[in-house]
């Protein structure tokens, strides 16, 4: 789900809303800074920026902001003894802007669709200082759409626009357009933990689910952009599917595999990879079968996964399933 196309649409019909987006935060919080919601005018969500109360608090603040043209920045505690909810389980905090969205916007909008679809480096520059909101796009020529940005602003702070991760400078909030491909790893044993590592070099954005705290972690997977920490099946309430994402399937057991391939299957992605056996992949793609998947979806599934190599040890075939990968990325 790109929510960029979803807004774009509902300016072109003539409707609006409500964007939040998490602009700091602190802690092991569930979302990176840059996740982002949209509340439509018709009390409709897509995308998310955490799930449990987190999101339910943002909504309930994007509806009492609606239709009135304010900006407003929220704070949310997730210490875990404020937290019930079982995704919800860390500590920090998280700051959220929630801006309104209007026809005014259709261009900026617009423009960052076509930078992601094109794959052209660009940034969002939000200026919601004092309660009024400005909003422009800049390419990679330093070309402008939106809302005026002057030179000094520009100059001061060119080389933000050229990284990859969403910097807050006081009330300006600097959001790169992410062409990076997401990397979804399911399983967090030790492949993943070297696949992590390889695709991260190979220019990967990585997210990690497990729904073992032990081993879904920072400390084993410090290359990791996101840890999701929960059901497998769950866990597709907080990944965007746009059709540009790759999936590897590699979790402990059968029955985790298929979970996290059927609800894969359901939705566009670039690449889905599972791991095992030739015996393994007929059951579970049996299994597909009888659930009513058609032979063109199961036939864009890669598994077993991975490059043939000869494959022996974790890293070995992490080196492999990262080949595949980028053979299907580098693929035109």
């Amino acid at each position: 789900m790109n929510i960029y196309k979803v807004i774009g649409e509902y300016l072109e019909r003539g409707k609006g809303g409500v964007l939040a987006t998490v602009i700091r935060r602190t802690g092991s919080a569930p979302r990176d800074t840059g996740a982002k919601m949209f509340v439509g005018e018709d009390g409709k969500t897509f995308g998310t920026v955490g799930g449990g109360r987190l999101e339910s608090e943002g909504y309930r603040e994007a509806l009492a902001i609606m239709n009135k043209g304010a900006t407003k920045v929220f704070s949310i505690g997730m210490d875990a003894e404020r937290v019930e909810e079982k995704d919800m389980l860390c500590g920090g905090n998280v700051e959220v802007l929630l801006e309104p969205v209007t026809v005014k916007q259709l261009n900026v909008y617009r423009r960052i669709e076509d930078c992601l679809k094109n794959r052209e480096k660009g940034v969002v520059v939000t200026n919601f200082r004092e309660g009024a909101l400005a909003k422009t796009v800049i390419d990679k020529e330093l070309n402008v759409v939106g809302d005026p940005l002057d030179s000094e602003t520009i100059e001061k702070h060119k080389d933000l626009f050229y990284g990859n991760q969403p910097v807050l400078l006081d009330s300006l909030f600097v959001d790169p357009i992410q062409i990076s491909f997401p990397l979804y790893i399911f399983g967090a044993g030790h492949v993943a933990q070297s696949l992590s590592k390889i695709a991260r070099i190979a220019g990967f954005h990585i997210t990690v689910i497990d729904d073992r705290e032990e081993f879904a972690n920072k400390e084993r997977f410090p290359d990791a952009n996101t840890i999701i920490v929960g059901d497998f099946q769950d866990a597709f309430n907080y990944l965007d599917f746009t059709g540009n994402e790759y999936v590897v399937i590699i979790t402990r057991g059968h029955q985790f595999d298929a979970e996290a391939l059927v609800e894969s299957m359901k939705r566009d992605a670039r690449y889905v990879g599972m791991i095992g056996s030739k015996r393994k992949v007929k059951i579970i793609l049996d299994h597909m079968r009888k659930s009513g998947f058609n032979e063109g979806t199961i036939g864009r599934i890669h598994a077993p996964i991975g490059i043939s190599i000869n494959a022996e040890t974790p890293e070995e075939i992490a080196i492999s399933i990262a080949a595949e990968l980028v053979s299907v990325r580098n693929t035109k």
